[in-house]
């Protein structure tokens, strides 16, 4: 749906849970020049992540109504991390809940209403210049997990409402932005009618809890890419078909070749005029096939070019070919049973809850990441 006004009501309604979101789409990686896309730089890309001005309120009732308006003094507001939660840096409280709902006791409720005596809700701001690469093209605004419903402003223009906590969610905002600075508002509330269909054990956290960022799209941009790679019958050659889906000024056309690991070129796909939805397929004869003791992978190179030659765009995704099936009920991956090794993993630090950093990644030791 496309609105241009937010409404509370929203949050009692299980049929809106997305106002003026795009659709969800892969994350692959692109960029602008092989040279950019061979050294791994990402140009089109600005994080937001850092100190945001900050109020919390207890209820709705009590938040800071006109806070995204463009001229909104926030002098009285406070600081907060994002990514991070609400309730471990200082406001609200931390709730453990197991089998009951979180308001349980305290509200008397039915779906799929919220309680408005117990709602807290953050209201964040973040001021910023575009940088450079950015201007002049297509933008969008990510915000790659939030708990639990929130709406977003940017230049005191409503950009949109979402739901669904662990879930990216991301908005054009190309309309609104602005030269010089830019005032990004976004009103999070801890909870909304999906509350009622989130309940698990778990720690109840609110707030931006993962990356915020700004992203650009060249002219002509793959905006979903969807890339099979299966297997022959007789577990020999690796079959490949990639769906791409394009969005923009979709002229010109569309080539790529696949390299192994060694960068050599073992698949080439001549070039065919591009289209919205276009589609590359081939053959690796005597392909070598991933799996879990031997991860081998291949790397798929797209080029989009417009009408005059010109490179628009370059996609480098790495892929592995495989094929999983059921034999005689046996889970079976290149025509051979499954043995799995591995354990279960929940993202959760002391300190930082599920606003896990890089280096905890790196670290593999989520639970005691230091600070």
């Amino acid at each position: 749906m496309e609105e241009k006004t937010a409404k509370l009501e929203w949050l009692n309604d299980p049929q809106v849970f997305s106002v003026n979101r795009i659709s969800a789409h892969s994350d692959h990686q692109y960029y602008e020049t092989k040279q950019e896309a061979e050294e791994g730089d990402m140009r089109l890309r600005q994080m937001l992540n850092g100190t945001w001005q900050f109020s919390f309120a207890e209820k709705p009732e009590e938040r800071v109504k006109e806070f995204y308006e463009k001229d909104f003094n926030a002098d009285k507001f406070d600081s907060i991390m994002v990514p991070g939660h609400i309730e471990l840096q200082g406001f609200g409280r931390c709730q453990y809940i197991n089998t009951m709902y979180p308001w349980d006791g305290i509200s008397d409720l039915r779906p799929p209403f919220t309680d408005p005596e117990n709602n807290p809700v953050g209201s964040y701001l973040r001021e910023f210049e575009l940088e450079t690469e950015l201007k002049d093209k297509r933008l969008f605004l990510s915000f790659q997990g939030v708990e639990t419903a929130f709406y977003v402003w940017l230049n005191g223009v409503f950009i949109g409402y979402s739901e669904d906590s662990f879930t990216p969610s991301e908005f054009e905002i190309t309309h609104a932005v602005c030269d010089g600075v830019n005032r990004l508002a976004v009103e999070v509330y801890k909870r909304s009618s999906a509350s009622w269909i989130e309940d698990q054990d778990f720690f109840r956290f609110s707030g931006i809890f993962r990356d915020v960022y700004l992203y650009a799209v060249p002219s002509c941009h793959v905006r979903d890419l969807f890339v099979h790679a299966d297997v022959s019958d007789d577990y020999k050659d690796g079959l490949l078909r990639a769906e791409l889906s394009l969005i923009g000024e979709i002229k010109g056309s569309v080539s790529a070749v696949l390299k192994d690991r060694e960068g050599n070129d073992v698949l080439s796909f001549d070039a065919q005029t591009a289209k919205a939805d276009t589609v590359l397929t081939g053959c690796v004869p005597g392909a070598r096939l991933w799996n879990g003791e031997d991860p081998y992978l291949y790397e798929l190179w797209i080029s989009l070019f417009d009408e005059n030659g010109q490179l628009k765009e370059v996609i480098p995704q790495k892929l592995g070919f495989r094929r999983f099936e059921m034999k005689n009920s046996i889970m079976c991956l290149n025509g051979k049973r499954i043995v799995f090794r591995g354990v279960n993993r929940h993202e959760f630090n002391v300190r930082r809850g599920r606003a896990i950093t890089k280096r905890g990644y790196a670290l593999g030791y989520p639970f005691h990441e230091a600070a």
